[in-house]
């Protein structure tokens, strides 16, 4: 069953279309992969599902309700959870207090509240020594508390905004490790990635943009396979 859909979701800029008629489904605990070249328009569209912008026309459904029109916050409460390419921690506070704006902010809890559910997801993703100032962490880290944020608003789904970007191999096996202890929570993910090994090794199905417009969908294994895949994206591949 689909907990998310888009029907010919499209975005403009001025003269600018970053989005054109994309239609997908995320499904209820499903590992969605979101690919293609820079410019694509992936992190536009994230930004539209998530409320940053309003389309420019199209509908967005999320548990059978439009959400097409509602503001950022709401969209928050309901249940649509992300992070950013760029990550962008609060400076002059800890990991803990990072966590806890998800907690006081998306969802309006006490600072009692917030602080005990903030310490039980840091610990879930492996988050330690979380009353460190934000620039004793590593690019791990910092990741991890951005999706811990993410966390604390409850989510049902979550995009993942290229979080293993910038990552050595062991850190991507265990950002990896971390994704999929996240959907064993029930939550439906979208991974933004241009990594394609992560994307092979995370993912049920994938849609691949070029240009604002969705140009295949499918297992990764088909999609790769796709020569107007291949022409726009995936043969640039080392």
């Amino acid at each position: 069953m689909a907990i998310l859909e888009t029907k010919s979701l499209t975005k403009g800029f001025g003269g600018l279309i970053a989005l054109k008629e994309v239609s997908f489904e995320l499904f209820e605990n499903e590992i969605l992969g979101i690919i293609g070249p820079n410019g694509a328009g992936k992190t536009t569209l994230t930004n539209v599902i998530s409320g940053i912008y309003l389309p420019s026309s199209g509908k967005i459904v999320f548990n059978g309700m439009d959400i097409s029109e509602l503001p950022t916050h709401t969209r928050s409460k309901l249940g649509i959870g992300r992070t950013f390419q760029i990550a962008r921690p609060l400076q002059g506070l800890s990991v803990l207090q990072n966590v806890m704006l998800g907690s006081l902010f998306g969802r309006g809890n006490s600072l009692k509240v917030a602080r005990k559910e903030a310490k039980e997801i840091c610990d879930f993703l492996g988050l330690g020594q979380i009353e460190r100032g934000i620039t004793k962490l590593t690019v791990l880290e910092i990741k991890k508390m951005e999706i811990a944020r993410a966390l604390a608003i409850q989510p049902k789904i979550l995009f993942l905004d290229e979080v293993m970007a910038g990552l050595n191999i062991d850190e991507t096996k265990e950002m990896i490790e971390s994704v999929q202890k996240i959907r064993a929570q029930g939550i439906s993910i979208c991974v933004i990635e241009h990594v394609m090994s992560v994307i092979r090794e995370l993912t049920e199905r994938v849609i691949v943009l070029d240009r604002g417009e969705k140009i295949a969908e499918g297992p990764y294994e088909k999609v790769s396979e796709n020569p107007h895949v291949i022409s726009a994206y995936l043969g640039e591949e080392e």
